[in-house]
């Protein structure tokens, strides 16, 4: 499969329908070539939008105006950072008429918007953080489509009626741009706003990324753009803020470094001035920023000027990109949950490379307290932990191990043998999961996952417990006879 000029001419004509850029209307500003209004669903202008083009910034007036001074060469969208009051409009599941197109044809581009008014604060709601669902075959699809979609489905009906929003951390696609289409059919019932960010295999491989493109008219998150809209953007939900952005530098042909721009960091800087220090900041990015497993590989490079850039605010990080879930305190106000991939070890089986599932993370936001689950996918919620009978581990085979994907040093494990609590004696180390080694059919990659833990069960042990429990004082427990 193969994406086209003609797939994404006819794509950015429909998205063209959705909000339209024309030259007519609002008076001209000298030195301004974008300008429109923002309006709410009863028409009323609505003061104060935020609204860039991903360089420059500038805030509606009282009577809903805006302009900005936009390089079409440099700018191909002008969007909204959507206001807490306000939430776009959704449609099959994408969030609408927040984002335009920009047509440098017109020498002046009038862009006007609408935003749907709440009729009350959305402080308690549900984020849902999906990565790598990295689709490139029919059989991809389906997978996605019958285990992945329907598991959600299923979630969502449990939620009880809150808003929810989800975040496909990017790779929805395997290069091949086309799968777009039935990946947005797929999704397109889900109860949900489903908000995208753009993953090393999202770019059109033929050109480099609009920041290294020679040619302003070729630039590789074009397909991306035509059917998900920028790549760096926010919005804001209840008392949060919530961010996109892309930390991929592409080269075209596959080759890119995992990095943010200078521009995009001054984007970054230029948004978050909007916003009050000490606000919770959700940022989804697709490649992490802080992983220590396997030698820090897939991190952003200059991930440091992003965390001086963070500081102000208390910020949780998710991304995807590497197939292991790891999470990392980087700060104590800055976390990152580098999640298990959708696809999980690219769909050759049911779990990741570090052993955990293939599943997505749930978020809950209540105000400004902020807590989260994974959800592996055909498996019950309390599913939080996979544990190895002694012999079922290759490497450790007088050992019982635990695999517990979401660990990190908030969490407690506590081992029972007999119904007779041991105290530490569950140990942790690193080794590469037996599950992953088996779906690779027993072939071995090197990669050491960090959240292992062991322990030799006692000569006469004929029944163990299992509880863990998380930094929410949720706990999870396993019972299993090892005789």
């Amino acid at each position: 499969m193969k994406s086209t000029k003609f797939l994404s001419t006819l794509l950015l004509l429909l998205s063209l329908a959705i909000v339209s850029c024309q030259a007519a209307g609002l008076p001209s500003k000298k030195g301004m070539t974008v300008k429109g209004i923002v309006t709410d669903n009863k028409k009323s202008p609505i003061a104060g939008v935020v609204v860039t083009d991903g360089v420059n910034f500038t805030q509606t007036d009282e009577k809903g105006h805006y302009y900005l001074p936009s390089n079409f060469d440099q700018s191909k969208f002008v969007y909204l950072s959507i206001p807490a009051d306000y939430k776009a409009i959704v449609e099959n599941a994408l969030p609408t008429g927040y984002y335009a197109a920009l047509d440098k044809q017109q020498k002046i581009n009038r862009c006007d918007f609408q935003l749907e008014k709440r009729t009350m604060p959305a402080n308690d709601f549900t984020f849902i953080a999906i990565s790598d669902p990295q689709m490139k075959t029919e059989k991809h699809l389906a997978r996605f489509s019958n285990e992945t979609v329907p598991d959600l489905e299923a979630t969502l009906k449990t939620l009880n009626g809150k808003e929810i929003y989800g975040m496909m951390l990017g790779d929805i696609s395997w290069d091949a741009m086309e799968i777009y289409a039935p990946y947005k059919e797929a999704i397109s019932k889900l109860n949900l706003t489903m908000y995208h960010t753009i993953g090393n295999h999202d770019f059109d491989l033929q050109y480099t990324a609009l920041s290294n493109s020679q040619n302003p008219n070729e630039w590789a998150e074009h397909v991306f753009g035509d059917n998900f809209g920028p790549t760096d953007y926010s919005f804001n939900v209840g008392k949060v803020h919530i961010i996109s952005m892309k930390d991929i530098d592409y080269q075209g042909q596959k080759k890119y470094k995992e990095s943010f721009t200078v521009e995009q960091l001054e984007w970054l800087k230029k948004d978050l001035s909007y916003v009050k220090p000490g606000t919770l900041v959700l940022l989804s990015l697709h490649a992490p920023v802080a992983n220590y497993s396997n030698k820090g590989k897939g991190n952003t490079r200059n991930a440091a000027q992003l965390f001086e850039i963070l500081q102000n605010y208390k910020v949780h990080i998710f991304s995807g990109h590497t197939h292991f879930y790891e999470n990392r305190i980087v700060t104590p106000d800055i976390y990152e949950h580098n999640i298990g991939a959708a696809c999980g070890g690219w769909w050759s089986g049911d779990v990741n490379r570090c052993g955990a599932p293939n599943g997505y993370l749930l978020v809950d936001i209540n105000g400004e307290d902020i807590s989260w689950q994974y959800k592996a996918t055909g498996q019950p919620l309390d599913y939080q932990f996979h544990v190895y009978k002694p012999g079922e581990f290759q490497s450790q085979p007088e050992y019982l191990v635990v695999n517990l994907w979401d660990y990190d040093p908030a969490w407690s494990l506590t081992y029972y043998e007999n119904g007779i609590e041991k105290k530490g004696v569950l140990e942790a180390f690193d080794d590469e999961d037996q599950a992953a080694i088996t779906q690779k059919k027993g072939k071995t990659t090197g990669y050491h996952t960090l959240h292992l833990f062991r322990v030799r069960p006692s000569a006469n042990t004929s029944k163990v417990e299992i509880v863990a429990t998380n930094r929410f004082g949720k706990s999870f427990r396993k019972t299993l006879s090892i005789k």
